[in-house]
């Protein structure tokens, strides 16, 4: 095997482009998919808490659940990349379309999709994917807590939300974190996906690369050792807030 990495020389900037929308595109999905996981885990965890008082609260909590639940089953149940697909070439044009968008219309709706429509697909992709599975991690760390812990919060006077935000919620996540690490990695390999719907991320990079020269290990190895180093970057850093040793299975 004779590998010729001077071909991979001339394009640096490609390389570095495709990274540089790697990490963007995995901040935007990390965050983005952590803040809708905890809401949905909040919700769906929300079956041991004290029952709401009016009728229609109850009915819209157990709504919420049924929600919640319907949610995470579909996107922890069917393929990624079908939902990379489902969200670029169908609910994109629903939402932002010329014509017929329920949210941007005209010009702009042009110039949107034109300039970032493979990133806002990849993301919201991404991010929706996130969640559900974020959503377990909270609902599972939350439900490792004892609940005497919870019982006692509520029998000094908090309510439900203040429980969790104060007592539940500080424990819980220092043992979410190797699971939300794990999905951090996840993603970061997942991204390369989005190339099939013209994102020009890391994968897109080495894809032209052996088109132009008919050449696979080069490109497809130098991509290799970019995501390992961001997932070994993001290991490193998630170990500092990791649970310490004489705290973990408690």
């Amino acid at each position: 095997m004779n590998l010729r990495w001077e071909i991979l020389a001339g394009y640096g900037p490609l390389f570095l482009s495709g990274l540089w929308m790697t990490v963007q595109l995995a901040l935007v999905a990390v965050l983005g998919g952590l803040v809708l996981g905890a809401l949905l885990g909040l919700v769906s965890s929300s079956a041991d808490a004290p029952a709401p008082k009016t009728p229609l609260a109850r009915v819209l909590m157990k709504l919420a659940r049924a929600v919640t639940l319907g949610y995470v089953t579909f996107f922890r149940g069917t393929p990624l990349f079908v939902q990379i697909l489902l969200v670029h070439f169908a609910l994109m044009p629903t939402l932002i379309h010329p014509e017929t968008g329920l949210l941007l219309t005209g010009e702009a709706a042009r110039a949107f999709r034109q300039e970032h429509g493979a990133f806002f697909s990849g993301a919201l992709a991404l991010t929706l994917n996130a969640g559900a599975y974020i959503s377990e991690i909270f609902r599972a760390g939350i439900q490792s807590i004892h609940r005497g812990q919870t019982q006692a919060a509520y029998s000094l006077g908090l309510t439900h939300a203040q429980a969790m935000r104060e007592v539940i919620l500080p424990q819980a996540f220092r043992r979410m974190v190797p699971a939300l690490v794990n999905e951090g990695v996840t993603l970061i390999k997942d991204s390369s996906l989005v190339s099939a719907i013209g994102l020009a991320e890391l994968a897109l990079a080495a894809r032209t690369v052996a088109g132009a020269y008919s050449r696979y290990w080069e490109p497809y190895l130098a991509i290799s050792v970019l995501y390992l180093v961001l997932t070994l970057l993001l290991s490193t850093l998630a170990k500092r807030l990791e649970a310490p040793a004489h705290l973990r299975g408690r």
